[in-house]
């Protein structure tokens, strides 16, 4: 007899224990959840699955009996994805984290990674920008590489993602399974090398009736906080006590302006999302439409994002399978280049309006002439200003599936993707926007890309269950990929009129510029073969080994293969008899992994060097030359990782209590990386293999049912915390520190090269006049590492040698989530925490420009030394400075960097399924209301500001100085404002 094993949901089952009852005869389910049994036809059989309720069914004398098991508490998602197949995670034996699309919609989002954030162990989500649409960066288990990419491979439907995961709508989502050491991630060869997230999407269900979803929301915005400037009277008292300005011609001391107020705009959030699935005796489909609109509190920016997606799986007689699904999706973002920094800057005491009401073009301020930012005038601009970006991205993979006959469990795969995605971005400034010049040229500027790929991959997979007790599975795999982008950039200046904005830039009448650095244009691939095995036995015993091979054409003759293993294996403790007695444990198991991943993620053409182009004026002639600006290197060859994982997984008394602790040591050898050259050689860089990192850290994970359905009541939770040691062993030709990067062995790769702040000189201090030669009491006063004299003295000023290494990565961090349900109703809440680091603050710090303590502009409203407030944090306005700012005036914008946030609440009804639901034919209907970024706890920085404690920049983004911290460096800079959102949900089924 034969039958399949499902889920409620219609999901196969593999691995599936079935058992004659009574005897030791027995068998397992396939990966397709089938199986097959000769049995006698009054016979029992027993269904076992851990995270299942068990199941006896009586045959009575049928030939085929399918089974649907029903999950038991705490099923822990038993059925995994990891890569080219999936597992049990009773046998899974490497790094696999795994969440439900349920899970992920507990945090309405247009990205799945702020769905992710502070949801998984050893997966790091950090904001690197706070406008509509923007992704997250995401690190899983640290940074690895200096120059190369540290992002994370994504796999869309079992297909390597070319595109962006912005481009995934999140209500699409069925499961993500996230591979995070090496003997998972092994099998993905070089593109897994900084971790995998596999992304299951909605698929119908055979035999599964028509069925309609909808899941929509609609929100308003609020500020979280605004910017934290001085108000008309504190501003008034600091341009006194520095005594360096007097007010102008529009400063008047009794105006109070609050420029943020006249700035920020209401905005609103919504999501729509229309299903179909369903299928038939031997297919099923899923298609799809959604859409999605964010605004920003400022002005003219938005995203918008319109979506298709759909999916067929249609069997072809007994032995043959074809499908595909297509991903497509359309957005526009508009305002991106809208700044605060003009707004910040205005001096609060600036009257805004002309004497008849109407708004100033300009506000004059000591050394300054602003253009004046309002709500009104940047609405009222018209075709004046635009600046917008179309993006058009299509995915699509295609699969053919033949079993093989005469030969149990032996499967061929041809898996085809075809990727497309085009970009278009357009500025325009008119005559005198933005600008203290109303004559000022007008700008426009048009970038149009193109992003090709396509991926081939044959599979050919045998699975096959021995005697009841061997489960093997054996994968093997050739792929091969290219991928073709093209950039092509143009700017003009002085359109002729505002209508043209950036359409056609042929009719400028000023200049037109083409510039080299601008455009771009690459084609690389990659070429592989992979071999896996899988071996269980009874669920106890577990294996797995992969051995991959990669070929890299970003990389030199001779060294552009290179091959790898992976090995890890697992015990289930709790499936021995010695622990038959030990009821209140019903899962424990002891994982081991090494493996072997590499990293070819440069630009292309890396190994041929680089040609700039520079002009030159011979009298009346002009010319273009060459000059070789990055050497070419002929030994390039990949960046490769080993990596030990240990893990034990458990779960306590009937999987009331679940989860699991991993420890990790992880190598980085041969880095990528561009070592500079000394000015003398006349070229300033090289890419090659040079240096050594190391990662290693923990993770913990917990989840429990604390109440379980008493007197109607459930609640459950869980948390996750977790902690990455990063090390940068070596640099090239046995350097230990590379200055202009600050990079320095023995730290790591992420630091503050800077003076750290002690406090601030006081009067009487001994030893002002040596260390700062001229200072004042009231500035800054910085860590001194030099000698002292035999009387104490010190032997000489403050100097670049005491510049600090200052640690920017938190100690530990992590996220928790409860739920607590009562009949139909319940509430949830999801946060996120972190503890120490560094928090870089340029809204604080010299290179922000916002407090330079001198009542010049407007200024960050800030505790400042005066003789009557010595114990200020901030030094005394109109002290000594560097450049516009007080001295040190960096070291101001660190801060600690712990936080705890609530980053969703939601209060959600579940209609019952009879009485009124019934009769208006609705299978499901549930509304929520959620209120993202409620609020902060253990912040310093949050109690320094009242502003959310998260990164919303680049170091090199929003700020008036770009080159005083190194880019790589998430800060907090004058960004789109973070909002709190209020939602109202709706999602229903029929």
């Amino acid at each position: 007899m034969t039958g399949t094993v499902t889920d409620p949901a219609g999901e196969p089952l593999p691995g599936v224990n079935i058992v004659v009852q009574g005897t030791i005869t027995g068998t397992i389910t396939n990966v397709d959840g089938v199986y097959s049994i000769e049995v006698p036809a009054d016979a029992n059989l027993v269904f076992n699955f851990i995270g299942f309720q068990s199941e006896i069914i009586p045959v009575e004398g049928r030939q085929t009996v399918d089974v649907v098991l029903q999950e038991e508490l705490m099923s822990l998602d038993e059925v995994v994805v990891v890569g080219y197949g999936t597992q049990r995670q009773e046998a899974v034996t490497g790094s696999v984290a795994s969440m439900r699309g349920d899970e992920l919609s507990e945090v309405p989002s247009s990205n799945v990674s702020e769905a992710l954030q502070g949801r998984v162990a050893g997966v790091q989500m950090s904001r690197t920008s706070t406008k509509p649409g923007s992704e997250m960066q995401i690190r899983i288990r640290g940074t690895r590489s200096l120059n190369a990419s540290n992002d994370p491979l994504v796999v869309l439907d079992g297909i390597p993602f070319a595109g962006s995961i912005g481009d995934i709508n999140p209500n699409d989502i069925k499961s993500i399974d996230i591979l995070k050491d090496a003997s998972s991630t092994a099998i993905y060869g070089s593109r897994g090398a900084n971790g995998v997230i596999l992304i299951t999407t909605e698929k119908g269900q055979k035999g599964q009736t028509a069925t309609v979803n909808y899941h929509g929301y609609y929100g308003v915005k609020s500020l979280f906080a605004e910017y934290p400037m001085m108000d008309g009277p504190d501003f008034v008292a600091l341009r006194q006590a520095a005594g360096q300005f007097t007010n102008t011609v529009d400063e008047f001391d009794d105006v109070n302006t609050d420029w943020q107020d006249l700035f920020y705009s209401s905005a609103m959030v919504t999501s729509h999302d229309l299903s179909v699935s369903g299928g038939t005796e031997k297919a099923s489909y899923n298609f799809g439409v959604g859409y999605y609109k964010d605004e920003a509190v400022i002005p003219g920016q938005n995203y918008e994002r319109i979506s298709f997606r759909g999916t067929l799986d249609q069997e072809i007689g007994d032995y043959v399978r074809v499908g595909f699904t297509s991903n497509n999706n359309y957005s526009v973002s508009n305002g991106n280049n809208m700044s605060l920094y003009g707004v910040l800057s205005m001096s609060p005491i600036a009257d805004p309006f002309n004497e008849d009401g109407t708004t100033q073009r300009t506000v004059n301020m000591p050394l300054d002439e602003q253009w004046v930012y309002t709500e009104d005038v940047v609405n009222d601009l018209g075709d004046a200003w635009i600046d917008q970006d179309k993006a058009f991205g299509s995915y699509n993979t295609l699969f053919a599936e033949v079993g093989i006959p005469g030969i149990e469990g032996l499967k061929y795969r041809a898996n085809l993707g075809l990727n497309f995605r085009t970009k278009n971005e357009g500025e325009y400034t008119g005559e005198g926007v933005f600008s203290s010049n109303p004559t000022t040229e007008s700008t426009a500027m048009v970038a149009n890309s193109l992003t090709t790929n396509w991926a081939i991959e044959n599979l050919l997979t045998y699975d096959r269950t021995f005697n009841g007790k061997h489960n093997l599975n054996v994968v093997a795999l050739y792929s091969a990929e290219e991928t073709r982008y093209n950039r092509s950039h143009i700017s003009a200046k002085n359109i002729p009129s505002d209508k043209f904005q950036f359409y056609n830039l042929g009719h400028a009448q000023g200049e037109k510029t083409i510039n080299p650095d601008n455009q771009d244009y690459s084609v690389s691939g990659l070429m592989s073969w992979m071999g896996r095995v899988m071996y269980s036995y009874q669920s106890k015993y577990m294996l797995m080994a992969t051995f991959r091979s990669d070929a890299s054409s970003r990389l030199a003759e001779g060294k552009k293969w290179h091959s790898y293993p992976a090995v890890s294996a697992g015990w289930n403790i709790s499936e021995e008899s010695f622990m038959d007695d030990v009821a209140f444990v019903n899962r424990l198991k002891f994982r081991v992994g090494y493996g072997q991943t590499s990293n070819q993620a440069v630009e292309p053409y890396k190994t041929l060097g680089r040609l700039n182009m520079r002009p030159y004026n011979f009298g009346s002639e002009y010319a273009t030359g060459m000059y070789v600006s990055e050497l070419p290197n002929d030994e390039l060859g990949w960046e490769f990782s080993e990596t030990w994982n240990y893990g034990i997984d458990f779960s306590l008394l009937r999987h009331r209590l679940s989860g699991s602790f991993e420890y990790y040591v992880q190598n980085t050898k041969d880095l990528l990386l561009s070592v500079n050259m000394p000015g003398t050689s006349g070229v300033g860089s090289y890419m090659a293999n040079v240096g050594e990192t190391r990662n290693k850290g923990f993770e913990i994970s917990l989840n429990g049912v604390i109440i379980d359905d008493r007197n109607g009541w459930t609640w459950e939770a869980g948390i996750n915390l977790y902690s990455n040691n990063n090390e940068l062993i070596a640099l090239s030709s046995g350097q230990e520190v590379d200055e202009s990067n600050w990079w320095f062995v023995g730290h790591p790769i992420n630091v503050i090269y800077d003076y750290e702040r002690i406090g601030l000189w006081q009067e009487g201090d001994p030893y002002l006049d040596i260390l700062e030669p001229g200072g004042n009491a009231g500035m800054i006063k910085v860590k001194y590492d030099g000698e002292y004299n035999e009387d104490g003295t010190p032997v000489r000023r403050i100097g670049s040698d005491d510049r600090q290494i200052m640690e920017v990565d938190p100690n530990f961090q992590g996220g928790f989530n409860t739920r607590v349900a009562y009949k139909n109703f319940d509430f949830t809440a999801i946060g996120a925490f972190q503890n120490g680091g560094t928090l870089i603050s340029t809204l604080y710090s010299a290179s922000g420009y916002l407090n330079m303590l001198s009542g010049r502009r407007g200024n960050v409203d800030v505790d400042y030394w005066t003789p009557q407030n010595t114990g200020a944090r901030y030094p005394k306005p109109g002290g000594l400075t560097s450049g516009d700012n007080p001295k040190y005036g960096n070291s101001l914008g660190y801060f600690d960097a712990s936080y705890l946030k609530v980053r969703a609440m939601t209060l959600g009804y579940n209609f019952d399924r009879d009485g009124w639901l019934d009769r208006t034919g609705l299978n499901n209907l549930r509304v929520y209301f959620t209120v993202q970024n409620p609020f902060v706890l253990f912040s310093p920085y949050y109690d320094e500001s009242g502003m959310d404690p998260e990164t919303n920049s680049y170091a090199d983004e929003n700020v008036a100085v770009t080159d005083q911290m190194q880019e790589r460096l998430l800060t907090i800079g004058t960004n789109t404002p973070s909002t709190r959102n209020f939602l109202f949900g709706i999602n229903l089924t029929f």
